[in-house]
């Protein structure tokens, strides 16, 4: 009688632990994004039976401006939620884990991190809301602030002014996002060997040398999952954008999931935002890929 090996009979014991997750992603994800992909072939109002029409939707896509002058705004909202938000985190935990941390204790490190997280904990509609008090033409805390130490002409429309609405909601994403990279690079930072810093400042490396040859690459991986993650955020976003501008002045804060959103319940041509979100989905898919790849390159040197 043949023996079954203990791992083997014991990985089949965990496969069962999987069934509920596996189950989960098949009926909120897989399942519903088959189904859009589907809608997407068919011209559809939301109502009565879709009229398939093949791959007309895609055709309309290739030459919608509303739709790449969308996806360029969604590159600056890349810029303010996932690349700068990288960098400045990276900067600060530093500063709050070898300057704070060690001059004034860790539990000042800590308050001050929670301080800087706390916009991530804010509900969107909240966050927003208040933004839009900070930022109104009329009677707007920032206006104000201005008006009173006598930069009266720096006043501005920030969220109705075409050219500065897109700026003015990348740095409101700016202050939401930030506070995210901070914790997990204090996080990994932890795990960096003091000894690593030890001989460098022995060899003479400054702060800023020890910073960038030490921890940086030390906390390669964290970095990569920030980037990766704020990415991810940036290209799906929809929440601040509906609560800041629903899309506009002119179209000038619209992105892609808007733009989804306003074919699908606005105009009711549900074929063509099942198309728009199909293409959105398969860019962060590919992202995801391409980000994977170079991270397992960069673990594997």
């Amino acid at each position: 009688m043949s023996v079954v090996p203990f791992s083997i009979r014991d990985r089949g014991s965990y496969l069962w632990f999987l069934i509920p997750g596996a189950l989960l992603l098949l009926a909120v994800i897989l399942v519903p994004f088959g189904m859009n992909i589907g809608i997407s072939f068919t011209e559809w109002s939301g109502a009565g039976e879709p009229e398939w029409i093949g791959l007309d939707n895609y055709t309309r896509l290739m030459g919608d401006g509303t739709f790449w002058a969308s996806f360029r705004h969604n590159v600056g909202l890349v810029v303010a939620m996932a690349v700068l938000p990288t960098l400045a985190g990276l900067v600060i935990a530093a500063a709050l884990f070898d300057f704070v941390g060690k001059h004034f204790g860790s539990r000042h490190a800590s308050i001050l991190r929670a301080c800087i997280y706390l916009p991530q904990v804010l509900p969107i509609a909240v966050a927003g809301i208040v933004w839009s008090w900070i930022l109104a033409p009329q009677d707007g805390a920032l206006n104000e602030v201005l008006r009173a130490v006598g930069l009266d002409s720096l006043a501005q429309n920030w969220l109705g002014d075409p050219d500065l609405a897109l700026w003015s909601v990348m740095g409101v994403m700016l202050w939401i996002q930030v506070g995210y990279p901070v914790v997990i690079f204090m996080a990994g930072m932890q795990r960096v060997d003091p000894s690593l810093h030890e001989a460098a400042e022995l060899d003479g490396a400054s702060w800023w040398g020890r910073f960038y040859h030490v921890t940086v690459p030390q906390i390669r991986p964290e970095i990569f999952v920030v980037l990766l993650t704020c990415t991810i955020a940036a290209l799906k976003v929809f929440a601040p954008i509906y609560v800041l501008t629903r899309g506009g002045p002119g179209g000038s804060t619209n992105v892609p999931s808007y733009y989804s959103f306003q074919n699908f319940f606005e105009k009711t041509q549900v074929g063509y935002g099942a198309a728009i979100a199909t293409v959105l989905t398969v860019l962060i898919l590919v992202l995801t890929t391409v980000f994977l790849r170079v991270q397992n390159r960069g673990d594997h040197r």
